[in-house]
């Protein structure tokens, strides 16, 4: 490389018609100078460079016929003789940018887009065209593509939904649009926009610069129209003409307040009340419009006068916001036939800045007419309680019960007992006046109250009835006796001392006792000059039996009788003598009972409790051993018996009948089994040749005449049933007949003698006696053709 080498490198901006001349081109020149220092007696070469090179341009989008010549590579050493060699590296290089290699110009082959890629970044390089070797270091420089209005504004979250309160005022902020441009916005107006309204005047304003859509009208009325459909535009280069614009949809809906009163479509209503209905039943609605939503709309009622505030109510039907006008008290025709109230309806929830369109409230009158219903008879008291004696006679007057009608007719009235409240019909009551007697004497001690109903009809109307309750008392009478309250025996040691306490008894008497009333005990005037015992009575209702002697021997006497008499001490006074049972007992000496029994002491001397417990196990062991062996003795004598889990067919029946071979023909008749003919009574000889008396059956089919193997089999069955020497039931019993009647016919050979065979036969003549048997059989058809 020489000393002192110059590089200069051109590059030349091709712009577009109106471009200006800073964009068309820029030239600049990077000396490169090499000096050289001497250190030691070596020669130093030091390489200074310095690249400046500003951004270069190239207009997007063209769609020129040519390429478009971006610049020009120039190098001080290119002496213009075609050695030096111009290479282009980097983004785009060979692809979208190339470059004449001799001459140094770059162009650019394609049609380049900014807003897919804003600049190239390319290195360029001169060397030598043989050997390759550079002549100038890399310079790297910057291609950027020059931006154009060619992409529209977008609305990317389009289309937009916005709420706004009704009667809201002008300038209320609804919502920002906003547009994005993909052009360059720092180069020109490409990307700058302005917002404009093209639908929704003169309800709706948007700001140019924000995208800040307003309200533009007063008191807009979401009961006139709720839904709004407004349409912005976005247009770039300012908004002036030849920039383009895009759009997007905002639909605007109002939003309710309570800025309406409720109002009644009428100032009177007129409703009716049956006297005959009960509290909390309807008697009517009415209801105030309110053009509101939700909360807004809410309507609640209340009964402000009138002369039915304490006898109605009124609340709010939740699902249809009705004012429902309930019973609160009954209402009685023959009393007051209308009433008056005042409701009003309100709205619970109100919007202060809208207080001073109110009052949000409106009032109606309702009237109300009481109608005449045929009612029940009424009794004059809501229950009654009688009291009757007990024993008293069948028709004594237990009490009255009254009712009357109250409607305007008063009708008279009849009365009842109804049976299921007085299933023994004790009581009877008259129709026409009410008055209650007994049936039959009443026992207090089987039944103390009796509660029945008493049922009142209008003899004329609807039959319409109502009920009371009645209860009755029966009164007691002394008529039961008293009587020990326990049966149990007394237990009394033989070695008791004289005076000594035994027993203490108390009675008890199924009637009533007065508060002051107690029992009396005395001895039976049988028992009054006995020596055992005494009686001592304590005064309350209580007495203590005492022994008045010793020596007590259950050997002599085990049991006393002691007969005492009790007295209830009422009006009149009744008395019963009861028995009291006691026992003399064995005691040790510290007076306790060892044994009341009386048998240790009648049984043969020298036998003990052990040995009757001993003997007693021997009599049952020996029995055991009675009930086993009686039991094998009867298993071994039963015949046997085939278990459930036992295969039938394994059953096996042996007979001692050996046969007498093929000479006895008389012993078992086989052809009884395979000819169900033979059921009848005949019985064909086997040592003959057969005389068949009915014609030949084709294809197998059966007579009419003949006997089907069910019947058959049946018959059999009936037999084996009767017969007690029948083998046994679960044996089987194989039959050789197959039947007749079946379609495809007899497999067996046997019965092909009564068949259609073209078989002959005549052969077994010849084979000799033992085969005569055979040819008796097999030759009948031959018979059958002669005898025909």
């Amino acid at each position: 490389m020489r000393e002192g080498l110059w590089m200069m490198l051109v590059l030349v901006g091709v712009a577009a018609a109106g471009s200006t001349p800073s964009e068309r081109g820029h030239r600049r020149r990077l000396t490169a100078q090499h000096k050289h220092r001497e250190r030691g007696g070596q020669v130093l070469h030091r390489a200074k460079r310095g690249w400046v090179w500003n951004q270069f341009f190239v207009i997007e989008e063209y769609t020129g016929p040519d390429p478009v010549l971006v610049g020009r590579l120039h190098s001080d050493v290119d002496a213009g003789d075609g050695n030096c060699k111009y290479i282009l590296s980097g983004e785009g290089a060979g692809t979208i940018f190339v470059i004449d290699d001799k001459t140094g110009n770059i162009h650019a082959t394609k049609t380049l887009d900014r807003e897919e890629q804003a600049q190239y970044t390319l290195t360029a390089q001169a060397v030598d065209r043989d050997t390759n070797k550079p002549l100038e270091p890399p310079s790297e420089f910057i291609v950027k593509v020059q931006d154009i209005n060619d992409n529209p504004p977008e609305f990317l979250h389009g289309p937009y939904y916005a709420h706004v309160p009704e009667m809201s005022n002008v300038g209320t902020s609804v919502i920002q649009v906003t547009a994005t441009d993909a052009d360059d916005p720092t180069y020109g107006n490409s990307a700058r926009l302005v917002y404009s309204i093209l639908q929704g005047q003169p309800y709706f304003s948007v700001e140019p610069q924000t995208g800040i859509i307003r309200t533009a009208l007063p008191s807009m009325d979401r009961e006139a129209r709720q839904e709004y459909d407004v349409v912005i535009q976005a247009k770039d280069m300012g908004g002036h003409m030849g920039g383009l614009s895009g759009t997007t949809e905002v639909k605007i809906t109002l939003i309710d307040v309570n800025d309406n009163p409720p109002k009644f479509p009428q100032s009177v209503y007129t409703v009716s009340v049956m006297e005959d209905q009960v509290p909390g039943e309807e008697v009517g609605r009415l209801k105030a419009k309110d053009p509101d939503l939700n909360e807004n709309g809410l309507v609640s009622y209340r009964i402000t006068d009138g002369d039915g505030v304490n006898v109605f109510d009124i609340s709010t039907d939740s699902e249809t916001r009705e004012a429902v006008i309930k019973l609160k008290k009954p209402v009685d025709y023959e009393t007051k036939k209308s009433y008056t109230l005042r409701v009003e309806a309100s709205n619970p929830h109100v919007d202060p800045r809208y207080i001073a369109w109110g009052p949000y409230r409106d009032e109606a009158t309702v009237k109300v007419t009481v109608e005449d219903a045929d009612e029940p008879p009424v009794f004059v008291a809501p229950g009654y309680s009688f009291e009757v004696e007990e024993n008293a006679p069948g028709g004594t007057v237990v009490g009255r019960v009254h009712a009357k009608d109250t409607d305007v007719a008063n009708n008279p009235v009849r009365y009842m007992i109804p049976r299921y409240t007085d299933v023994e019909q004790f009581f009877s009551i008259s129709p026409e006046d009410g008055v209650i007697r007994t049936t039959r004497p009443l026992d207090r001690e089987n039944q103390a109250w009796h509660n029945i109903s008493v049922s009142a009809t209008e003899t004329e109307g609807h039959h319409q009835d109502t009920k009371v309750r009645v209860n009755i008392k029966v009164k007691d009478v002394n008529d039961n006796s008293p009587e020990f309250a326990s049966q149990n025996e007394v237990l009394m040691c033989e070695n008791v001392a004289p005076g000594k306490l035994i027993e203490t008894v108390s009675a008890v008497d199924k009637d009533e006792m007065l508060p002051r009333q107690h029992f009396l005990f005395s001895l039976a005037p049988e028992a009054v000059n006995n020596h055992n015992f005494s009686l001592k009575d304590n005064q309350d209702s209580t007495a203590g039996i005492y022994v008045t002697r010793k020596g007590f021997s259950r050997l002599t006497q085990d049991v006393f009788l002691l007969p005492v008499e009790i007295s209830d001490g009422g009006v009149p006074a009744l008395s019963s003598t009861n028995t009291l049972t006691i026992r003399v007992c064995s005691c040790d000496r510290r007076n306790t009972i060892l044994s009341c029994n009386v048998e240790p002491y009648v049984l043969p001397a020298g036998l003990s409790t052990g040995a009757l417990i001993a003997i007693l196990a021997c009599i049952l062991i020996l029995l055991a051993m009675v009930v086993l062996f009686v039991a094998l003795r009867r298993q071994k004598k039963e015949p046997l018996i085939l278990f459930e889990e036992e295969d039938v067919r394994e059953n096996i029946i042996t007979y001692d009948d050996e046969g007498g071979g093929e000479e006895d023909t008389e012993a078992f008749d086989i052809l009884t089994l395979q000819n169900p003919d033979g059921a009848s009574g005949f019985l064909p000889r086997k040592d003959i040749k057969p005389e068949l008396g009915f014609s030949l059956r084709p294809g197998g089919r059966p007579l009419a005449t003949s006997v089907d193997v069910d019947d058959f089999i049946s018959s059999r069955v009936a037999e084996a049933d009767l017969d007690p020497t029948a083998p046994p039931y679960d044996s089987i019993q194989i039959y050789g007949y197959e039947g007749r009647g079946s379609v495809a016919g007899s497999l067996s050979s046997l019965e092909s003698v009564s068949s259609d065979s073209d078989l002959e036969y005549d052969y077994l003549q010849s084979w000799g006696p033992r085969f005569k048997r055979l040819a008796d059989l097999y030759g009948t058809k031959d018979c059958v053709e002669d005898c025909s």
